[in-house]
């Protein structure tokens, strides 16, 4: 049996990997595959690649390609989820904030530096049109940090995945103001280089499994209401998020590669480009 360690964030994009570790899908090729959830997300998940605490990470595109440039010993081996994700932009739900005009000299909230609520802010501030050098940041770990920071005052305003957030707007704890879409497909999957390297039959077999299962996913019969139970979600929340949602079973493009590293760069995020072939591994 070969055992591989993989993480991603604890989101109901994950479950398709949850159902096929779950049915022994990964055990009937010979495979042990280890699932770690990572609250803090995609900051946190390129630490794992480079300290080796993970093999595997079901990651944002944006940021797995800028720690990749900045020497993450990894590559992505697959586009996981094609469609945009959907940043809510959230404030207090105590605050008389109704729009993201009001909030743009405020503190923004972010997992920690290099994650996607620290890269998406930027893309916001450039899709409102504001000065991004001057944005001021505060390091809260994760989603229940968010709701601490917000509600107390140390930041002013929190971007998460909409659909995740969805119930702590349902309380009244967070007022959603805005959303703000990426522009390049979500969740890419990638694999630590020692890996790729000692292993590729291995993550063949990896993707093979995945991509079956999200192929299928939506036609699943009652789909939509064990997401909901599962991640105690609304269930016409959940509808909406599958209708919205798209899996990918193909490899990343260059051109959005490209795309990634010339919005970012433009935004000062990224100093340098890099090679697709750098980025992304040629099965």
């Amino acid at each position: 049996m070969k055992s591989l360690k993989i993480a991603g964030v604890p989101e109901h994009f994950n479950l398709p990997w949850h159902l096929a570790i779950e049915e022994n899908a990964f055990e009937e090729r010979g495979i042990e595959l280890e699932w770690t959830d990572v609250p803090e997300g995609t900051g946190r998940m390129c630490q794992m690649l480079r300290d080796g605490e993970t093999d595997i990470a079901i990651i944002l595109t944006e940021g797995i390609v800028k720690d990749i440039t900045e020497g993450n010993p990894s590559k992505i081996v697959q586009t996981y989820v094609e469609s945009p994700l959907l940043w809510g932009i959230h404030v207090g739900g105590h605050t008389s904030i109704e729009s993201p005009d009001e909030i743009k000299n405020g503190k923004i909230a972010i997992s920690r530096y290099g994650s996607g609520s620290h890269l998406m802010a930027y893309i916001n501030a450039k899709n409102q049109g504001w000065d991004a050098t001057g944005l001021q940041f505060e390091v809260i770990n994760n989603l229940d940090g968010a709701i601490k920071a917000l509600t107390n005052g140390t930041a002013d305003y929190f971007m998460w995945e909409h659909f995740t957030t969805k119930p702590v707007v349902d309380k009244g704890i967070f007022k959603r103001i805005g959303d703000c879409p990426t522009p390049w497909p979500c969740f890419v999957i990638a694999v630590r280089n020692e890996i790729l390297e000692k292993k590729p039959s291995v993550i063949a077999h990896v993707l093979d499994v995945i991509n079956t299962y999200t192929v299928e996913f939506k036609q699943i019969p009652s789909i939509d209401r064990t997401i909901a139970n599962r991640y105690k979600q609304k269930l016409e929340d959940i509808q909406k998020w599958l209708s919205l949602t798209q899996w990918s079973q193909q490899q990343i493009s260059e051109t959005v590669i490209k795309n990634v590293q010339e919005q970012l760069m433009s935004l000062d995020i990224l100093d340098k480009k890099t090679a697709y072939k750098e980025l992304v591994f040629n099965q």
